[in-house]
């Protein structure tokens, strides 16, 4: 440690957003003013209001649509075998018993196995690199999917394409977390995973007008469905290659004194002194050790459950309602253009009132509604109307899961590690919603419907938990940073060890 570094002191007031300027001023060494290692950023620039804006317009533009396309080709392709079913795909392979929701569950497996490895090596890779290319694989991977002829090959198709696509939400989310500071995180994950309820609106549209295709060149509806979004995919993976950028000190969309800003205000966005940036193993210990990490995995649950169980089986719940395989699909796309409509809505003011819990159980409890009635003797246009709160409720609060743990983890390698974990073992619960809806069990789905409600229960219970624990520590921060003011005294660390600290710092809060 250096002298000038031992001299360092920094205070444990909270740094509220309305302090920012002021933690520039603290920072004022050519030490302190540390661009993630980038010694050729001039000092930020001071911005106003409207400037700052224009600036995180200009970046969301950049970022935001090629991320959006590419998740809605991601979750076409991971959701489409849902259509497919209903157009001939279980009869041309002669799917049996529980045959089609094991091919469900083996997408699922590699998926959850090889997220955390993906975001471990997306910054050495480029973002620019490695995301596009994982979706020409996919894309690539899909397109063959059309031409199985067995179970056997179906089964090793979804694996192959569970593992193409494990790196991409995991690595989009980091990334973004790079960019953004934290109270702006969740509108911009809001807008990139509203391409997972439009694809559910597309979906449903494409393989309405895809059916018609059937027979072609002697393939049936469902191998068009796999081959044309598949193709579809392809040409999004090479157009991003091209529109994709890396890291916000190399963006060359931005000029000098924007990239400074940018860097600028994410280092020293959570505390004074900033995050560390560089690999150690104590961040892979940090991360696995994190109480919150492993009650956020149980929040996690709760959403993705129902999530994917109402994903891969919308078509097939609707269609018991008693309704014919065309009618079936077009009315999957109301419920996700509602879904669409509230995500959006509790994205942006999530992020305006800088909480995230009130919008999950918010979210809880819409599915609470819509499963409740789904798994009742309601007559079925009842029951559809309860479709629109389970979908509605999954997607709009799963934006919100995901930024919260983001917004509370401090350090980039520990975000990117206990995100990935998070996301890595959460989406276990949807290789259990693959197998909860069996077709012995319809038109109620007893079983299905129930275990999506034991989710939600999860939910309810441990979402308080996580809740109560952090305002019992933000409150005792709180109470020793007063202390220490009314005993006209400061508590003294060096920038390196705050840093360390990360979120244990006694000078960070925890979101809510």
């Amino acid at each position: 440690m250096s002298a000038g570094e031992k001299s360092t002191k920094y205070s444990l007031e909270k740094v509220e957003d309305s302090q920012i300027a002021d933690v520039k001023l603290k920072s004022s060494s050519e030490e302190d003013l540390d661009f993630g290692g980038d010694s050729t950023l001039p000092p930020p620039p001071t911005l106003s209001t409207e400037e700052e804006r224009k600036l995180w317009r200009k970046i969301d533009l950049k970022l935001v649509p090629i991320l959006t396309l590419m998740y809605l080709a991601s979750f076409l392709d991971r959701g489409n075998i849902g259509n497919a079913k209903l157009d001939g795909l279980e009869t041309q392979l002669n799917l049996v018993g529980n045959e089609y929701n094991i091919a469900l569950t083996m997408f699922f497996i590699p998926y959850c196995l090889f997220e955390c490895p993906a975001n471990l090596v997306l910054k050495r890779f480029r973002p620019s690199k490695w995301l596009p290319s994982i979706t020409l694989v996919w894309g690539i991977v899909m397109t063959l999917m059309g031409f199985v002829k067995t179970y056997p090959q179906l089964v090793g198709v979804r694996i192959c394409l569970g593992v193409a696509e494990a790196g991409l939400f995991p690595g989009v989310v980091y990334y973004l977390s790079l960019w953004y500071p934290r109270h702006m995180l969740q509108l911009r994950i809001g807008l990139f995973y509203s391409a997972a309820s439009m694809a559910g609106a597309f979906s449903g549209l494409l393989a309405y007008g895809i059916d018609f295709m059937n027979g072609t060149r002697g393939l049936l509806g469902w191998s068009w469905i796999f081959i044309l979004e598949g193709i579809a995919t392809v040409c999004v993976g090479i157009l991003a290659f091209f529109v994709l950028v890396d890291f916000p000190s190399t963006a060359g969309f931005l000029t000098l004194e924007e990239r400074s800003f940018v860097v600028w205000r994410k280092k020293y966005d959570n505390s004074s002194v900033g995050e560390e940036e560089h690999f150690e193993k104590r961040h892979l210990v940090q991360a696995f050790t994190d109480w919150q990490v492993w009650l956020h995995i149980l929040v996690y649950f709760s959403i993705v459950g129902p999530l994917y169980g109402i994903t891969l089986f919308l078509p097939t719940i609707i269609k018991s309602f008693g309704h014919s395989v065309p009618v079936s699909q077009l009315l999957t796309v109301p419920p996700y253009v509602f879904a669409t409509i509230v995500l959006l809505n509790s994205a942006y003011w999530s992020d305006r009132i800088k909480k995230r819990s009130p919008f999950i159980l918010a979210g809880l409890f819409m599915c609470l509604i819509g499963f409740s009635i789904n798994i009742s003797n309601a007559p079925s246009g009842v029951k559809y109307f309860g479709v629109f709160f389970c979908v509605g409720g999954a997607y709009s609060a799963f934006p919100g899961v995901v930024a919260w743990l983001g917004n509370n983890l401090s350090g980039q390698y520990k975000r990117g590690v206990g995100m990935a974990l998070h996301i890595g073992i959460g989406n276990f619960s949807g290789a259990i919603a693959s197998n909860i809806y069996r077709s012995q069990d319809e038109p109620r789905y007893l079983v299905g419907h129930g275990c999506e409600l034991m989710f939600v229960g999860i939910g309810l219970i441990t979402l308080p938990i996580v809740v109560l624990m952090y305002k019992r520590i933000n409150a005792r921060r709180d109470e020793a940073a007063a202390a220490l003011l009314e005993r006209g005294e400061i508590n003294m660390y060096t920038r390196k060890e705050l840093r360390e600290m990360g979120d244990r710092a006694p000078d960070f809060r925890y979101t809510l």
